[in-house]
């Protein structure tokens, strides 16, 4: 499994096969972009929610990434003020979802299926991914970017989930990383893949580089970016498209270069280092 991941997420981390066409979510009465491979049949498709004070514009790389490997994308454009309502951000990304499987997209040759359907989401945007994954049979894989807290809590929300999750973290907390990753994967409902990198953390992963580097947050995180993209790409290949060589992109124990895996009794200690997890508690009780 770990060599397969190796192998294929250098790959998968660049640019895919397919041309790409950007339209408006607006037609649809909700703000936004879709982001589509130039045809297709019955397609994988994505909600993507971001993350605070980051419009989609922060997002086009990673967005049309998606797209070049044959992933249909809606964003929402919503909620990007300084008090953003989380609920709401959930709920334009469960209508973004329902508009990618109800009309044809691109120029019309590009459809998706209706059983093949997730959500995604950076900080903000990937709490508000998980409140919108909760209960939800429609939702068949859910990946969480540097998930930052919300209200609701996504912490709180994670045991309802139970599509297959990818839930990825930083090894380098950041000045503002806002979420704690770790304890989202560690309540998991569903099966859970729980990564760290080495060469990313919340505040690096959205593209308004200059922004970054006049305040200084440092370097652009180009490397992590394009490590995230890869591991996201391949789990969703993988649990939307039933792309089985991508099989060890969904596996938890799997590692790559500058890519840590934890699961287990090591999430769980990860999560909770004080022993304080609602499993602990429940271990405490029955003995």
């Amino acid at each position: 499994m770990a060599d397969n991941l190796k192998k294929h997420l250098a790959k998968l981390s660049k640019r895919g096969p397919h041309r790409v066409l950007v339209g408006d979510l607006d037609y649809a009465g909700l703000p936004g972009k879709i982001y589509t491979p130039a045809e297709g049949n019955g397609v994988p498709g994505v909600a993507f929610g971001h993350d605070w004070l980051k419009p989609i514009k922060y997002y086009h790389q990673t967005l049309r990434h998606l797209a070049s490997w044959g992933i249909a994308v809606a964003a929402p454009n919503t909620e990007t003020g300084p008090m953003p309502d989380h609920r709401g951000l959930a709920a334009d990304l469960e209508s973004a979802l329902q508009i990618l499987a109800g009309v044809k997209l691109g120029a019309g040759n590009v459809t998706v299926s209706p059983g093949s359907l997730g959500m995604v989401g950076h900080g903000m945007g990937a709490g508000a991914a998980i409140l919108a994954s909760a209960n939800r049979e429609a939702v068949r894989a859910v990946g969480a970017l540097y998930p930052a807290v919300t209200s609701p809590s996504s912490v709180d929300a994670a045991p309802a989930v139970k599509a297959p999750g990818l839930i990825i973290g930083s090894a380098d907390i950041g000045m503002f990383d806002a979420g704690d990753a770790s304890k989202v994967a560690a309540n998991w409902g569903g099966e859970v893949a729980y990564r760290e990198l080495k060469n990313g953390n919340q505040q690096g992963f959205s593209e308004d580089t200059l922004f970054k580097i006049l305040v200084g947050l440092g370097r652009p995180q180009t490397s992590g970016q394009e490590t995230a993209r890869g591991l996201l790409t391949g789990f969703l290949l993988h649990q939307l498209d039933g792309e089985r060589k991508y099989k060890a992109f969904s596996d938890p124990t799997a590692e790559a270069k500058k890519v840590t895996s934890y699961w287990g009794e090591e999430l769980q200690k990860k999560a909770y280092p004080d022993d304080d997890s609602p499993l602990a508690f429940l271990n405490k009780n029955n003995s």
